[in-house]
């Protein structure tokens, strides 16, 4: 091989021809690809060939926030620690655990030759635009590889890797030790506090809209600016439209002409954790599986990290059996943790998932079985609507409990193959005509035509319903005429059925106590009159919203509870006095912070966006907008979450909607479009927050999809490489 190499070097240079240079090879590849940006900054990438269009959609990417770009992969590959410090050691190793440099590189290598290109093609983008940007100084990551998707294949918030618990790595890693049981329990409340991750999907059969054409709510839920808005186009049949996770080379959530994909968080038991009976002999750690001591396998890493304005080393031993590798320690023993992890093939399944048109194609595709931490909610212009739970399932013995740690040394708790998706929890054009998924059981995803639970194994989901789907079923069931107008004001509907829960508890308590405390009269009113909705103007909505943070922070609560369960518990059950005595330091709070609990929800409820950071400061001081959302953990379908201890006293958003859509198949394709703040993370662009207002009045933007559609409302027309002014 490396003979007709060096004959074909020796023939180019005999013919007086050069090898291209790397630079030569960008700029010529830069040559097949158009971007056209649009008046919201949405880039229209137009590429030959689909290697061509990911170089454009990463160079792109790269334009509007190369920060995030970066920094998805210095945290993907386990380098963290080098610009964050020694805390992130941990993630690093994390990481490291389940994969090495040398392994990534080794998948690259064996995938096939259309995915090899179109990895090599990410790699070009991102370094042309740092050849052609030289002002631009990433933090760490000066030229990236094309084996580095291969850490990064899934696309969801993080993947199923970032539910190993870097706490017990580091207990584990650093002393050979559990995590103690008051660091538990205050990780496990911290869990409860934190705001709800997951997503909203609705698909609607043409049978109830207007049009009698398909529809699709596109509804992620995630950390506010965790993906953009593109739309990448190629000769080979690549015409996708939707939000992708900055770094990657597919759309992630969105549609083609023909199809369309939403993906929620997923309950389904797809991780599972092995104690294993370890042995020391001679030195050499073995494990036990029946009557077979097998070695396990042992190797280092070292890792460095930033400490001041010097780096250090740090070398972990990594002990892997064939479950996974040792993550923690459960009851004294080494404990492997076991997920997919085929990097090749959930590449392969995430990017042929863009080009699919109509059921039969998208049902072959979902066969790879590698999209492990989502469901799909699914429409397409043949008026197909489905639902997805899960995709990929490891059978296992039911005998055992695998929401708890099995015994690994027992070959019968081993996984037994993946069931197929025939197998798995799937509806597909029920009766009622439409289907929801809001990180809820699938068992109510279509009213009575829902699956049975009887009819799956245990593990293929918790049977456990959340507000927001109870509020989703509600305002689904006895409806149609659907417009993609109504659809979205449906995503919006202000009412919060855990509001209705929780509250009249607490009025009830006031009134029935014998010494009703003056000062919280005018406020219990409030609530009394109040119908449950939320709005930027209702003062009721701020003491409800206190009143319930306050409740998750402090309340009792009997152990085992669903969150449903816990506020309907708070709103009953719970002493009326400890009811009282929350709601009095609701009031004092918001005395104490804004000199009155007379606070309009919009006024403490905020957005504002100060500049790129990927953690955003926050200042009372400075401009923000008023929101008039409510965080998902009360029913609301337009969710909006906040970090707290800012250091403020307003309250403003991290989470919830960022990219939506509402999409409407037919003999073409509809849709309209919002995301929160805009498509830039530059202070210095007019798309770094030209959304936001849209984004708070519920006023959304028509996507331009067709090229005729982008070309009218073109605002830019570029190849990559070429001077912006």
């Amino acid at each position: 091989m490396r003979t007709v190499a060096l004959l074909v070097f020796l023939m180019m240079v005999s013919c007086g021809e050069k090898p291209q240079t790397e630079v030569e090879k960008w700029e010529a590849q830069a040559e097949n690809i158009t971007i056209i940006r649009d008046d919201f900054g949405v880039p229209h990438i137009y590429g030959k060939t689909d290697a061509d269009a990911v170089f454009g959609l990463l160079y792109a990417q790269c334009e509007d926030d190369f920060n995030r770009v970066e920094q998805n992969y210095i945290w993907a590959i386990g380098r963290l620690a080098e610009v964050e410090g020694e805390d992130a050691l941990y993630s690093d190793l994390r990481a490291r655990l389940f994969m090495s440099e040398e392994e990534a590189k080794a998948n690259y290598d064996k995938s096939p030759e259309w995915l090899k290109e179109l990895c090599d093609a990410f790699a070009d983008g991102i370094n042309y635009y740092l050849y052609t940007h030289p002002e631009v100084k990433p933090r760490l990551l000066t030229k990236f590889e094309p084996w580095m998707p291969m850490y990064f294949s899934e696309g969801s918030i993080g993947g199923d890797i970032e539910r190993i618990s870097v706490r017990k790595i580091k207990a584990f890693y650093e002393s050979g030790l559990e995590i103690p049981e008051m660091e538990e329990l205050k990780m496990k409340r911290e869990e409860e506090m934190a705001e709800p991750q997951g997503s909203n999907g609705i698909a609607i059969s043409g049978k109830l809209t207007a049009s009698g054409n398909a529809m699709l709510l596109i509804n992620p839920h995630t950390s506010f600016y965790f993906r953009g808005e593109v739309h990448v186009v190629s000769e080979e049949g690549l015409n996708a439209y939707g939000a992708v996770t900055w770094g990657q080379f597919f759309v992630y959530q969105g549609f083609n002409e023909k199809t369309g994909w939403m993906h929620t968080s997923t309950y389904t038991d797809v991780m599972d954790e092995f104690k294993e009976t370890i042995v020391k002999n001679d030195d050499n750690l073995f494990y036990q599986y029946e009557e077979e001591l097998r070695p396990v396998e042992t190797s280092e890493v070292t890792l460095k990290y930033k400490d001041g304005d010097g780096v250090k080393e740090k070398t972990f031993p990594m002990y892997h059996t064939h479950h996974g590798p040792i993550t923690h320690a459960v009851d004294k023993q080494w404990t492997a943790s076991a997920m997919m992890w085929e990097p090749v093939k959930a590449l392969e399944q995430s990017y042929t998932r863009t080009k699919k048109e109509g059921y039969d194609g998208f049902r072959e595709m979902m066969d790879i079985r590698t999209n492990s931490s989502n469901n799909t909610v699914y429409a397409d212009a043949e008026g197909n609507i489905a639902y997805f739970h899960g995709n990929f399932i490891p059978k296992r013995d039911t005998i055992f409990n695998y929401r708890e740690p099995v015994d690994g040394s027992n070959p019968k708790t081993d996984w037994q193959g993946l069931h197929s998706v025939d197998e798995n929890i799937l509806v597909l054009n029920p009766d009622n005509g439409w289907i929801q998924n809001c990180n809820s059981t699938p068992y109510t995803s279509a009213l009575e035509f829902s699956p049975k639970k009887e009819d799956y194994p245990n593990y293929m989901s918790i049977d456990r319903e959340n507000f927001r789907g109870v509020h989703a079923i509600g305002l689904l069931k006895d409806k149609n005429g659907y417009t993609l107008d109504s659809l979205i004001e449906l995503a919006h509907d202000p009412y919060l059925p855990a509001f209705e829960a929780l509250i009249p508890g607490l009025i009830k308590a006031y009134y029935a106590h014998h010494d009703r405390n003056p000062k919280l009269q005018g406020a219990i009113d409030t609530l009394a009159d109040w119908n449950f909705k939320t709005s930027k103007e209702s003062v009721a909505m701020t003491l409800a919203h206190y009143y319930g943070t306050l409740s998750y922070k402090k309340a009792d609560r009997p152990e085992g509870m669903t969150p449903i369960q816990l506020i309907t518990y708070w709103g009953s059950e719970s002493p009326q006095k400890e009811k009282l005595t929350l709601f009095e330091e609701v009031v004092d709070q918001l005395e104490t912070d804004f000199g009155t609990w007379k606070m309009p929800w919009g006024e403490v409820h905020r957005y504002q966006r100060l500049n790129g950071d990927i953690r955003q400061p926050f200042d009372d001081t400075k401009p923000s907008s008023p929101i008039g959302f409510a965080s998902g953990r009360w029913g609301a379908l337009a969710a909006y979450g906040a970090r707290y201890n800012n250091g403020t006293k307003k309250i403003y958003g991290t989470r919830g909607n960022s990219f939506v859509a509402a999409v409407e198949f037919g003999e073409k394709v509809k849709a309209k479009t919002i995301l929160a703040g805009g498509q830039s993370g530059n202070p210095d662009s007019p798309h770094f927050d030209d959304q936001i207002q849209m984004y708070s009045n519920v006023n959304w933007k028509d996507a331009a999809f067709y090229r005729e559609d982008v070309l009218k409302r073109a605002v830019k027309t570029y190849k990559p490489g070429e001077t912006q002014e």
